[in-house]
């Protein structure tokens, strides 16, 4: 008998060591990836996306994990209609053609038991670059409304336009960008 309890709780701790990955999908609208970048060295214009989908899968006791992020460009959203026009068109965005951005991570670093940095490739514009995003926020918990697991962070990396073949007004329009996701994810 005492060799079936030990054997019982044996195997109790080991299946805890080798906790399986979850994968959580990516809110919409709880997810908002904005950027921002210098007009003219007047100020600092900050404009969004509206519509992002994905999937990020952890595994906090192997400390790993995968982040695969869709946004929409053609929901930029910079708070006038004209100028959403403006940076769909060729020059920018050109949503006409590249109607989708993507990042895909290729490794998530973790620092204790949090994701720290996620390494990946960024494609805009029909253009892949390596980025990395550093992780400012993370925390998962119940949702207290939802009563489903979930997951929230915020990342944020910097990027050049000129890199994308947006460099349209560069230098008088920052060439630099940052890019930041806030993003709140389910578990299904």
């Amino acid at each position: 008998m005492k060799k079936l309890i030990a054997l019982a709780i044996a195997a109790g701790i080991s299946s805890a060591a080798f906790a399986a990955p979850e994968t959580y999908t990516i809110e919409g609208t709880h997810t908002l990836p904005r950027f921002e970048y210098s007009h003219l060295g007047y100020s600092v214009q900050l404009s969004r996306f509206d519509k992002t989908t994905g999937t990020i899968t952890l595994d906090r006791a192997a400390k790993t994990g995968s982040v695969d992020v869709t946004i929409d460009t053609t929901s930029v959203n910079t708070g006038y209609a004209l100028f959403n026009q403006h940076i769909q068109g060729a020059d920018f965005l050109a949503t006409a053609e590249f109607p989708t951005a993507t990042y895909k991570s290729t490794k998530v670093n973790f620092k204790g038991d949090a994701p720290a940095t996620i390494d990946g490739n960024l494609t805009l514009k029909g253009i892949t670059k390596p980025v990395t995003l550093t992780v400012v926020s993370f925390h998962c918990m119940p949702h207290p409304m939802l009563k489903k697991d979930a997951c929230g962070a915020t990342a944020t990396a910097k990027v050049k336009r000129t890199d994308f073949n947006m460099g349209k007004n560069a230098p008088y329009v920052g060439d630099e960008v940052t890019i930041t996701i806030p993003v709140e994810a389910y578990k299904p």
